[in-house]
């Protein structure tokens, strides 16, 4: 669930009329004008307690603030294929940042989609989910986004082609796609359901990163956290609804919350964009919050098919080939983390052994494991991770082809082998 608008970074949303950019503020004045004031000097500091919390649960931190730069000031460059986007300023400097918004034009921005001015916002600020917030909860936010040390640094302008650079085009997006209004609780299901399905469908926006988009942007509904491809991340957002893939129906709701919290579980770890979230977000959250995430996710309904996504294959005999040369690269290289039977060292290193994300018809995510590698995010219940090396240098692209035909085939996993093209394909491709 991601989001570096992803995780987070909102790149799921990557056609003309919804190319990729969070919302863009404007102009400031700091506590006066419009804030959302409490009683107290006590409730304003508990009110801005807990918008930061909220803040934490809706990952903005990850679009808004860039690696080694000032918290909140923007400028996180976003390559689409209709030009580069950058983040903007969302700090309370009265020149550059929200200092000008009243909590009136914060919540409009989330609520309906529209800036201070009543521009309309591009959907990679993910408003389509953020209009499911309550105004309290708004406020809060707001009231923390107040709190925070301003940042004189402007907004850098996108550079988007022609036509893509214009706003009205969103109009016709907006009217097939968006469906304004505030979260409504299911009377049938209980509190704790729907305070997850308030954090996942709304602040969470974690269909962004697991639902599939369509031609023009849009994400399919029939289609919802049924999986996609984060193209930017070069990253596969796993099927929430298919227990072929990341389904949770078979999972303990303890091991849900568990991957949630801390990135790792006895059924496996989180690794790329969903560290992030995990590392700026989840490890955050409340038990309570976490375990009714964990609860509503758990009922998501299951399908029995998991999507198709383009796979590249391979022919029978080569396939068998790759198989073959992948068993002696595994006992080199893998046996040792992950054991001959493929079982791992959980919850430190993860089992490969009907393990959902190996097997899935998208090889996307194993593929990139081997050549990068990578950790689970560094929380305060796992503050060590173990971590997978890298083996881009190490070995050829039909090796790694290789060794991801092995795990995916082997002990009762039932994937199918996979193309050195496809290899290639990622090896070239950035890591975000």
């Amino acid at each position: 669930m991601k989001r570096k608008s992803l995780f987070a970074l909102s790149a799921v949303v990557v056609v003309a009329a919804a190319a990729l950019v969070p919302v863009l503020w404007s102009g400031g004045d700091h506590l006066h004008n419009g804030t959302a004031m409490a009683a107290t000097p006590a409730d304003q500091a508990a009110l801005i307690k807990q918008g930061e919390y909220l803040a934490r649960a809706g990952d903005c931190i990850a679009c808004h603030t860039v690696r080694g730069g000032k918290q909140f000031a923007g400028g996180l460059p976003m390559a689409t294929p209709f030009g580069t986007m950058f983040t903007p300023n969302i700090t309370p400097d009265d020149q550059y940042g929200i200092g000008k918004w009243t909590q009136d034009d914060f919540y409009r921005a989330m609520h309906t989609g529209r800036s201070k001015d009543g521009s309309l916002l591009y959907p990679g600020f993910p408003f389509t989910s953020y209009t499911k917030v309550t105004r309290a909860d708004s406020d809060a936010i707001y009231a923390y986004l107040r709190s925070v040390t301003p940042v004189n640094v402007p907004s850098r302008p996108h550079e988007l082609k022609f036509p893509f650079n214009q706003r009205n085009m969103l109009i016709g997006w907006r009217t097939l796609f968006f469906r304004e209004g505030e979260y409504k609780p299911d009377p049938t299901k209980s509190v704790e359901w729907n305070r997850g399905a308030y954090l996942i469908e709304g602040l969470g926006h974690c269909g962004m990163c697991h639902t599939s988009i369509n031609a023009m942007g849009g994400p399919v509904s029939s289609a919802a956290f049924a999986g996609g491809l984060i193209p930017l991340q070069n990253w596969y957002a796993p099927s929430l609804t298919s227990n072929k893939e990341a389904g949770l129906g078979d999972w303990e709701t303890k091991d849900i919350a568990d991957l949630l919290k801390t990135g790792v579980s006895n059924r496996g770890a989180v690794f790329g964009p969903m560290a992030e979230v995990v590392h700026n977000s989840l490890q955050y959250m409340s038990d309570a919050d976490i375990n009714a995430m964990a609860t509503y996710l758990k009922t998501i309904p299951q399908k029995s098919e998991a999507p198709e996504p383009l796979q590249l294959e391979t022919s029978e005999k080569f396939g068998g080939e790759l198989l073959k040369q992948g068993q002696k690269i595994y006992a080199d290289n893998c046996a040792k983390c992950h054991a001959e039977n493929g079982l791992g060292m959980p919850p430190a290193f993860p089992p490969l052994a009907n393990n959902q994300s190996i097997q899935m018809p998208s090889a996307v995510n194993p593929i990139r494991m081997v050549l990068n590698g990578g950790y689970p995010p560094s929380t305060d219940a796992n503050p060590h991770p173990f971590g997978m090396p890298p083996f881009a240098q190490a070995l050829s692209n039909q090796e790694v082809a290789a060794v991801v035909t092995y795990i995916r085939m082997s002990w009762g996993n039932h994937g199918t082998a996979v193309s050195p093209q496809q290899v290639s394909d990622l090896r070239s491709a950035p890591l975000d």
